[in-house]
């Protein structure tokens, strides 16, 4: 929004204030002539008529030219909004720094809400509860550990689990493997897959014991099998069974009809915010669109645009995280892993599905 509003007209700034768009909140000032008060753009207040408005681009500026700030939306103090959010900020920090879980009650009381306030906010602003945040934040920490060749014992205390049986109860979910296996980069992991044709080109499939871990498009099957080798490179491929040849139909099912339910199980593996990014992209509907900045501000990081591109650029299961369906800011197209061109045929097929 920000970029939006740096080369915006008067009257799309004006546009936001008729909404009241909060969004538009720190980009902006309108000052009212004839009562020489100057407001955020969100102000509840009566609106103004057009002609007595003028804008500025901050309150400063406003007050320089003799115009005072409104004692109800106070647009000289941090936004209620952002307030909110940095209390949220506080609270992910006190998690980073913290080696021992912390309780709902204790956060809460460090950055002054009561838990249920806080429960709610943390959840909106982040999109997990404070206990998801943090078993997030331990897994990510102990893949790090592992990654690094740490020894598993020690990984899984300095990750934060409070004890061996505590971890190995969750490795499965944590790992999608056993703390060992991820140690060895996923050794001796067995992975099954599938290589052909659909509507969208070529195409791999392939499976782990946990569920669909790759889907992969492209004009080549032979460099879709060494994709699928690199991003798996110390696991065993092996052609898929018949069973797993039943699983691909219905895979293929879906790359041809986006729109359909998907009940087949997914092994998804990515870091707390690439989860958050792809379950975001998840809850696009067939046939609608959003930006990289729309995805960062329903994750409730605006700021992270860059890093929501490099988790769709990440994304291993195409089509089923659909991450064709983001666009830049103005609606046109933007890059896509397995080209633009079978991006636009995507969103297409979902045009056409809607319609009918």
């Amino acid at each position: 929004m920000k970029d939006l509003f740096d080369n915006a007209t008067d009257e799309s700034r004006w546009q936001a204030v008729e909404t009241r768009d909060s969004r538009a909140d720190g980009q902006f000032i309108f000052a009212v002539k004839t009562t020489g008060v100057c407001c955020r753009p969100s102000c509840s207040a009566r609106h103004p008529l057009r002609k007595n408005v003028v804008f500025f681009k901050t309150v400063a500026a406003a007050i320089d030219a003799g115009f005072r700030p409104c004692k109800r939306c106070q647009p000289d103090k941090l936004a209620p909004e952002q307030q909110r959010i940095d209390r949220i900020t506080q609270a992910c920090r006190i998690l980073e720094t913290s080696s021992e879980p912390v309780v709902l009650a204790q956060l809460a009381a460090q950055v002054a809400m009561s838990p249920f306030h806080f429960h709610r906010l943390f959840k909106q602003v982040t999109g997990l509860t404070p206990h998801a945040w943090q078993k997030a934040l331990r897994a990510k920490r102990l893949r790090e550990q592992l990654t690094q060749g740490e020894l598993v014992t020690r990984a899984i205390f300095d990750a934060g689990y409070q004890s061996g049986s505590n971890f190995y109860q969750q490795a499965d979910e944590v790992l999608g493997m056993t703390a060992k296996q991820y140690r060895q980069g996923g050794e001796r992991t067995m992975i099954q897959f599938v290589a052909g044709s659909c509507r969208l080109g070529e195409f791999v499939v392939a499976q782990s014991e946990r569920g669909i871990c790759a889907i992969l498009l492209g004009n080549d099957a032979q460099e879709l099998v060494h994709e699928l080798e690199m991003l798996f490179p110390h696991s065993s491929l092996k052609a898929g069974d018949e069973a797993f040849a039943r699983n691909v139909a219905q895979v293929v099912s879906f790359l041809e009809h986006p729109g359909q339910h998907f009940a087949l199980p997914l092994d998804i593996q990515g870091t707390a915010f690439q989860q958050q990014v792809w379950q975001a992209l998840r809850d696009i509907p067939a046939g609608q669109t959003a930006s990289y900045r729309d995805i960062a501000q329903r994750i409730g990081k605006p700021q992270a645009v860059r890093a929501v591109a490099g988790a769709c650029a990440a994304n291993k299961l195409a089509v089923i995280i659909p991450c064709h369906r983001v666009v830049r800011n103005d609606g046109a197209l933007s890059g896509y892993r397995w080209g633009v061109e079978r991006k636009r045929q995507l969103l297409d097929i979902e045009a056409e599905q809607r319609e009918e």
